[in-house]
């Protein structure tokens, strides 16, 4: 990992900070001397882990925010409450996900997998833009999935309806936070805020609590610590050697070429309309 990086001053969100890659993302990024807000579902969850971040790094900087990313108003609702409460946003982990054996959808109607995964990236994204603008410059961070090879954006399914399959949809959501990546960068260009995506490695977190035990214990045997796995999170955060590359996808700290879907560019401008349709913002919000 880059110890080099000095990130005193810098505020910083980490979603999913409770636990696996997210917890991880959110002490070294306090270790390095940052203001880390966890965003957590889960109050007694994050107090925890924010109390043992603490400890661990010494850093008294750590805020917790609850925040439901599978409800748009809960969504909402957090970015007025950050930006009525700080004046500056330098770096965006969007780290929280889900992975849904079974269909099920969210609050606003959507499909679980696809709403948290994807459309909570680009909303939340989307309504801190201007406070990141401001602050540039400043980074955003997706942390997407080498699961994305295996994905694919129907745009005559995206939610499911049609056949659904938990690892398929966990996939395509992986595919998604890359798309988003790329498009997001071409909107950017020129605002001093970068936007990567990257692949964390096969990583032994609770997002597979959902599979049947056998099969859960076996992908423990075969993953990496969430310690190794936030290590692209942590440098595409803070390292000063990415400060101005923009738009692309990392694998272990090192520049990656995803799939071919994945640099469609067509496609990226496609999702990013719908995705702006189902979260009720306009398509040109990011000025070209």
């Amino acid at each position: 990992m880059n110890n080099t990086a000095n990130m005193q001053g810098k505020v910083c969100i980490v979603t999913g900070a409770n636990s696996g890659i997210g917890r991880i993302t959110a002490l070294e990024l306090a270790r390095q001397g940052a203001e880390v807000v966890m965003v957590c579902r889960d109050r007694a969850r994050g107090e925890a882990a924010m109390a043992e971040i603490k400890q661990a790094t010494g850093n008294d900087r750590l805020e917790l925010m609850l925040c439901d990313l599978s409800s748009q108003a809960d969504i909402h609702r957090f970015a007025d409450e950050f930006k009525a409460t700080h004046p500056r946003l330098d770096v965006l982990v969007n780290n929280a996900g889900v992975y849904m054996r079974k269909r099920a959808t969210t609050v606003d109607g959507l499909e679980t997998t696809f709403a948290v995964n994807h459309l909570g990236y680009f909303l939340l994204t989307n309504l801190l833009l201007d406070l990141l603008k401001r602050s540039a410059p400043s980074r955003i961070v997706n942390v997407a999935s080498g699961a994305h090879a295996s994905g694919h954006i129907n745009f005559d399914n995206l939610q499911g309806e049609q056949q659904y399959s938990g690892v398929r949809a966990y996939c395509h959501s992986k595919l998604a936070n890359i798309l988003f990546t790329r498009e997001l960068a071409r909107r950017l260009k020129g605002t001093g805020v970068t936007v990567n995506s990257l692949h964390p490695g096969a990583v032994a977190t609770g997002i597979f609590r959902a599979l049947p035990k056998p099969l859960e214990a076996l992908i423990k045997l075969v993953t990496m610590s969430p310690e190794k796995g936030a290590q692209t999170s942590v440098y595409l955060a803070s390292s000063p050697a990415v400060e101005t590359i923009t738009g692309k996808y990392f694998v272990r700290c090192a520049e990656a070429s995803p799939s071919a879907e994945a640099q469609d560019d067509e496609v990226a401008q496609r999702l990013w309309a719908e995705s702006a349709r189902l979260t009720g913002l306009k398509a040109d919000a990011v000025n070209h």
